[in-house]
């Protein structure tokens, strides 16, 4: 199974596939899309159509997206909140259920610590993924963001085995 990851931003959107075979994950592809134009609609657009042509090339079987958390800069994060949108959009038409994951649960699920700085980020993701080439900070958060929802998917494929194994 396929798991692509996003982690949406205006300027800068990471995201990140990974192959999970029953327990085992590796790395797929990883990138940065550079959002382009002057205008938020054009910016937008931009990564819609960048993220529309990585859902088409790796063909991912699930996704998931980093939830917006509310910080001080109203309008920053309605720009951030935009992005995620134009994320889950593109997940959507492509007719994949879309994970949503808080930042600090993802921390947790790959550091084992909910308030981890990006370079301890990037760092369990080269140890998840051994060999990865990681594009930038962006992009090791959206790996970080795969790898969180592998986990839960694998979580909740034992718990469906277990559930029909008891009855």
């Amino acid at each position: 199974m396929r798991v692509l990851g996003i982690d949406p931003g205006l300027r800068n959107l990471g995201w990140g596939v990974i192959e999970m075979a029953g327990s085992r994950l590796s790395h797929v592809a990883n990138g940065i899309i550079r959002s382009e134009g002057d205008t938020l609609g054009q910016r937008l657009l931009s990564l819609h159509s960048a993220l529309t042509e990585i859902v088409a090339h790796h063909v991912p079987d699930a996704a998931a997206v980093e939830q917006t958390f509310v910080n001080k800069d109203g309008a920053g994060t309605l720009k951030l909140g935009q992005a995620r949108g134009i994320a889950m959009l593109v997940v959507a038409q492509a007719g994949l259920t879309i994970g949503e994951y808080a930042p600090n649960k993802v921390k947790k699920t790959v550091a084992g610590v909910g308030h981890a700085d990006k370079s301890q980020i990037a760092h369990m993701v080269r140890h998840q993924l051994p060999g990865v080439e990681l594009a930038g900070p962006d992009a090791a958060d959206a790996l970080a963001i795969a790898i969180c929802h592998a986990h839960h998917l694998q979580s909740a494929g034992r718990l469906a085995a277990a559930m029909k194994g008891a009855a």
